[in-house]
C-alpha cells in the first residue's frame, strides 16, 4: 500500500506535541514553532515530577496508546529533570536537550533523530552539519545500531496481490500512461530508457513496480503449442510444437548437451515464463553453468537489453567490487542473485565493453556463456526463456565449476556426471557431440587421476564405489566449496555426515588420516575404458572429418580427384554418420562437380541448350576453378572463354569506329558471323546486330527518297518512319527521320489540298488546278489525290477542246451533240 506521509511520520514519532500543531518540515522548526504557540508553558516554573510535567505529554486520545510507554517516557524525563538545578525555569523546547552537550538552547539547530527522538545540535555532530538534512535523519546510535545488526541478503520483495494475465496487463497499461501522462504506445522507448536510469541513480526518489518473472510453463502453460494430450492442436500448431525453435523443444535437442538431464530443471529445461511492466528490470547476471540462454518475447512492448561478452566478464565483476565493495563483502556470489543493477555508461567509463538492443515482440535474443545482461521492460509484455547447452559449452560449463568453487556456490547439476552419462552410451551421441565429449572428459580423467594420486601419497587408500547419482544433492555436496561430488569424494568413517571434494581433502575434519577413505563412482579403468569408447566413437568421426575439412577448405593444396570425394562421402554412409554440415558441404560439393563436367562437355560439343552470355562464362569459369576436385575440361573451356575475349576487343574497336564513320555492311555480316558460332555471346554483339539494322535501315531510306517518287507511296514513308523509332538512334538515324517526316508533311499537305479541289461542293477554274497539280509533281511521292485531280484535269481539257471543235466548225452541231456535251460537262 502507499507509505506514510512524513508528517503523519512525525505525528506518531512525538507524543509531545499538541494535536492540530502544524508540522514543518524538521522537528526543530517544529519545536521553535510549538514554543511561539504556547506561551503560557514558557513561564510556567517545573519543580520535578508533578501533574504539570504530565501536562506537558499531551497527546492525541488514542485508546491504542501504550499507557506503559507513556509512563516510561516521563519517568525518563523526571531523571533528566534531577540532574538539573532545584529550581528552573523550562519552557517547551527545553524538552529536548542536546545528548552530545547538555543544552537545550539553540533549538533553530537541534535536530530530532527520526529513528529514536534523540536530538543533537548539528553543530556538536562529527562532522558537524551545516545545514538542516532534508527528509528522515538518524542519529549517531542509530545508525551504529543499524550497522551492528546482521546484513540480510540483497533481493526483491514477493508481492501479496495475485493477478490474472488481464488485470495484471489493466495495472501495467494504467500506471505506465499516467507516469508518463500520454497514451502507453506513445512513450518513445528512449524516454523510458532515460527515465529508467535516472530513477535507478536517483537516492530520494522511490518507484514501485511488479514483475511476474520466473513463473513455471509447467504450472501455468507455455506460451508456445505444446504436445501433452491436453488438447488437439491444429496443423499449424503441430508444425511449432515440434520445431527446435520451440523453446520448450530446444533444450533436449539431439545436438543439446541437456537433453542427456534426466530431471527437469525448471528455467535450465523447462520455459520460465515473464510478465512485464514498465520499468520491470532483471540485474547484471550470467546463466547458471554459463549456459547458453534464448529470450523469445511472444507478445507486448519491447525489451530492452544490455549485454557484455565473455571476454569482459571478469572485468565487469571486477569493476562492480571495486565500486561496491560493501555489497561483495557480505555475498560474495551477489552477482548470481539477480539484485545488482548498474548504469552501463558508469561500466563502459571503466573499459567495459556493453551493448544494448531493443527487442520487440516475435523476436529472440541469446546470450552466450558468461556473457553478462541485464535490461528492463518497456512496458506490458509476455516472454518466454530458457537455457541450452551444445557441445562447444562443456569447456566453460568446467570452468564455471571451478568458479562456483571459488565462490562457494551450489550447482544446479553436476557437470562431471553429466559429461559421464554422455560418456557411458557414446553411440547414442551426436558425432559433433562425441568429439566434444571426448576431449571434455580426457580433461576430467586426467585431473581425477591427479587429485587419487595425491591421496594415495598421503596414506589414504581405503575405497568403497558409491552410486552419487543416486544420493540426493544435499548429501553429496563438499561442505567446503558446495561442489556437488559425482567422480569421488573424501569421507571419515568417525565423521560419516561430513563430505569434501579431492580440491578439500585437507579441510575434512581433524580425525587421523587413516580414519579417511576415497568415495568413488568409477575406478580409474573404468574411467579410462569409457573414454577410449568415447575415443573410438569421436576419432573416427574426427578423421573423417579432418579429411573432408582438408579437401574442402585448403585452397593451397593440389585439387583432388573426384572419385576420392564419392569415396569419403561413402564412407560416411558406410559408417552411418548421422547428417551434419561437413556431409553436406560435401555432397554439395560432388553435385556442384558433376554439374560443371557437363556444361563443359555441352560447351566443348556446342550441344548445350542455351548460349551464355560472356560474365556467364567467366562466372562458370571461377566456378569450376573454386572446385575442391579436377575438371579435366576446364582448360579447353579457358580457350573458349579467350576466344569470345578476343572477339569482344574486336567488335569494341569496330563500335567505336562507327561512331566517326559508317561501318561497312561486310565487316559487319563478317563479325557477327563469327560471334554467332562462338561458345558464349559477348555483350557486343547486340550492339552490332544494330549497328547492322541501321545501316540496312539508312540504305533503304536512301533508295527511296532517291527513287525520285516511283513506287514512294504515303504508306511507304509511314512504313520507314516506324521502322526508324526501332533501330539504335545516331546522327545519321535523326537526320533520315528529320528528312522523312519533313517530306511526309508536305506531301500530307498537297494530299488534302488535291481532296479539296476533288470535292463537287466548289468548282476551280482550270488554271487553279494546273497550278496544284504542277507544283504536286514536284514532290517525289505518288500521291492518289494529285492523279485523281490531273485526271479530273485532263477530261475537262479534252471536253474544252470539244467545245471549241464545235464551236469552231464549219457546220452546226446536231442537238444530241450539244446536250451530250453539256451533259459531261456537269
Amino acid at each position: 500500500g502507499e507509505e506514510d506521509s512524513p508528517c503523519d511520520r512525525t505525528r506518531a514519532k512525538d507524543p509531545l506535541l499538541p494535536p492540530g500543531q502544524p508540522l514543518p518540515e524538521r522537528r526543530s522548526r517544529r519545536l521553535k514553532s510549538a514554543e511561539q504557540d504556547s506561551k503560557e508553558l514558557k513561564n510556567l516554573p517545573i519543580f520535578g515530577t508533578s501533574p504539570k510535567v504530565m501536562g506537558l505529554e499531551i497527546v492525541p486520545t488514542d485508546d491504542g496508546f501504550n499507557k506503559k510507554q507513556r509512563h516510561l517516557k516521563s519517568q525518563a524525563f523526571a531523571i533528566k529533570m534531577r540532574q538539573r538545578k532545584e529550581t528552573l525555569e523550562v519552557n517547551f523546547i527545553d524538552l529536548y536537550m542536546c545528548l552530545a552537550c547538555g543544552r537545550g538552547d539553540e533549538e533553530d539547530r537541534l535536530l530530532l533523530c527520526d529513528g529514536c527522538d534523540d536530538s543533537y545540535h548539528t553543530f556538536c555532530l562529527i562532522p558537524p552539519l551545516q545545514d538542516v538534512p532534508k527528509g528522515d535523519w538518524r542519529c549517531p546510535k542509530c545508525v551504529a545500531e543499524e550497522c551492528s545488526k546482521p546484513r540480510e541478503a540483497f533481493g526483491f520483495e514477493q508481492a501479496v496481490r495475485e493477478y490474472s494475465l488481464q488485470s495484471f496487463g489493466e495495472m501495467a497499461d494504467h500506471f505506465k500512461s499516467d507516469y508518463f501522462n500520454m497514451p502507453v504506445h506513445m512513450v518513445p522507448t528512449e524516454l523510458v530508457e532515460r527515465e529508467f536510469w535516472r530513477l535507478v541513480s536517483s537516492i530520494e526518489e522511490d518507484v514501485t513496480v511488479e514483475y511476474g518473472a520466473d513463473i513455471h510453463s509447467k504450472e501455468f502453460g507455455s506460451g508456445f503449442p505444446v504436445n501433452n494430450g491436453k488438447r488437439q492442436l491444429t496443423p499449424e500448431e503441430e508444425e511449432y510444437a515440434r520445431s527446435g525453435w520451440n523453446l520448450n523443444v530446444m533444450p533436449v535437442l539431439e545436438q543439446s548437451v541437456l537433453c542427456h538431464i534426466n530431471a527437469d530443471i525448471s528455467g535450465m529445461k523447462v520455459p520460465w515464463l515473464y510478465v512485464g511492466m514498465v520499468f520491470s528490470a532483471f540485474c547484471w547476471h550470467i546463466e547458471d553453468h554459463w549456459s547458453y540462454s534464448i529470450n523469445y518475447l511472444h507478445w507486448g512492448e519491447p525489451k530492452t537489453w544490455y549485454g557484455v561478452p565473455s571476454v569482459a566478464a571478469e572485468r565487469l565483476e571486477e569493476v562492480m567490487k571495486r565500486l561496491t565493495p560493501e555489497l561483495f563483502e557480505s555475498q560474495p556470489d551477489l552477482l548470481h542473485q539477480l539484485v545488482t543493477i548498474m548504469n552501463p555508461n558508469i561500466l563502459m567509463a571503466h573499459g567495459v565493453p556493453v551493448v544494448r538492443t531493443n527487442q520487440c515482440a516475435g523476436e529472440f535474443v541469446i546470450t552466450f556463456p558468461r556473457a553478462y545482461h541485464s535490461g528492463f521492460n518497456q512496458g506490458y509484455n509476455f516472454a518466454e526463456a530458457v537455457n541450452f547447452c551444445t557441445a562447444d559449452w562443456l569447456p566453460a560449463g568446467r570452468s564455471c565449476i571451478e568458479h562456483y568453487r571459488r565462490l562457494r556456490r551450489y550447482c544446479v547439476f553436476s557437470h562431471e556426471e553429466l559429461t559421464c552419462k554422455m560418456a557411458a552410451c557414446p553411440e547414442k551421441l551426436d558425432l559433433n557431440l562425441a568429439a566434444a565429449t571426448h576431449r571434455e572428459m580426457f580433461s576430467i580423467v586426467q585431473e581425477e587421476r591427479k587429485l587419487r594420486k595425491s591421496l594415495l601419497e598421503r596414506g589414504i587408500t581405503e575405497a568403497e564405489r558409491e552410486a552419487f547419482e543416486l544420493l540426493p544433492d544435499d548429501e553429496r555436496q563438499c561442505d567446503k566449496c558446495k561442489t556437488t561430488c559425482f567422480l569421488s569424494a573424501l569421507a571419515c568413517s568417525q565423521c560419516p555426515e561430513r563430505l569434501v571434494c579431492l580440491y578439500h581433502t585437507q579441510d575434512l575434519c581433524a580425525c587421523p588420516s587413516d580414519r579417511h577413505y576415497l568415495r568413488y563412482r568409477y575406478t580409474l579403468d573404468e574411467l579410462l575404458a569409457m573414454l577410449h569408447r568415447l575415443k573410438v566413437r569421436a576419432e573416427s568421426f574426427d578423421s573423417w572429418a579432418n579429411r573432408v575439412k582438408e579437401v574442402l577448405e585448403q585452397e593451397q593444396s593440389p585439387k583432388r580427384a573426384l572419385e576420392e570425394l564419392q569415396a569419403l562421402c561413402d564412407e560416411a554412409t558406410e559408417r552411418k554418420f548421422p547428417n551434419n554440415e561437413l556431409l553436406h558441404k560435401l555432397q554439395t560439393s560432388i553435385s556442384d562437380t558433376e554439374r560443371c563436367r557437363s556444361v563443359c562437355a555441352e560447351l566443348l560439343t556446342h550441344t548445350h541448350s542455351r548460349r551464355m552470355t560472356l560474365e556467364e562464362l567467366q562466372a562458370f569459369v571461377d566456378q569450376v576453378q573454386n572446385l575442391p576436385c579436377v575438371v579435366s575440361q576446364l582448360g579447353q573451356v579457358k580457350v573458349l572463354l579467350e576466344e569470345v575475349t578476343q572477339f569482344q576487343h574486336r567488335a569494341q574497336a569496330v563500335l567505336k569506329g562507327a561512331e566517326l564513320s559508317p561501318a561497312q555492311p561486310e565487316e559487319l555480316e563478317a563479325l557477327l558471323e563469327q560471334g554467332a558460332g562462338l561458345a558464349a555471346e559477348a555483350p557486343e554483339c547486340a550492339l552490332l546486330r544494330g549497328l547492322q539494322e541501321q545501316g540496312r535501315w539508312l540504305g533503304e531510306v536512301r533508295r527511296t527518297l532517291g527513287a525520285g517518287g516511283r513506287g514512294v507511296t504515303l504508306g511507304v514513308l509511314r512504313g520507314l518512319m516506324e521502322a526508324g523509332c526501332n533501330v539504335p538512334q545516331s546522327d545519321a538515324v535523326e537526320t533520315a527521320m528529320a528528312e522523312l517526316q519533313e517530306l511526309l508533311t508536305i506531301a500530307e499537305r498537297w494530299e488534302e489540298k488535291a481532296q479539296i479541289c476533288l470535292e463537287d461542293r466548289q468548282k476551280h477554274p482550270l488554271s487553279t488546278l494546273e497550278a496544284i497539280v504542277s507544283e504536286a509533281q514536284l514532290i517525289p511521292v505518288q500521291l492518289p489525290n494529285i492523279l485523281a485531280l490531273q485526271g479530273s484535269l485532263a477530261r475537262a481539257r479534252a471536253w474544252v477542246t470539244d467545245l471549241e471543235e464545235i464551236q469552231n466548225g464549219e457546220h452546226y452541231p446536231c442537238l444530241d451533240d450539244l446536250e451530250g456535251l453539256v451533259a459531261v460537262g456537269r
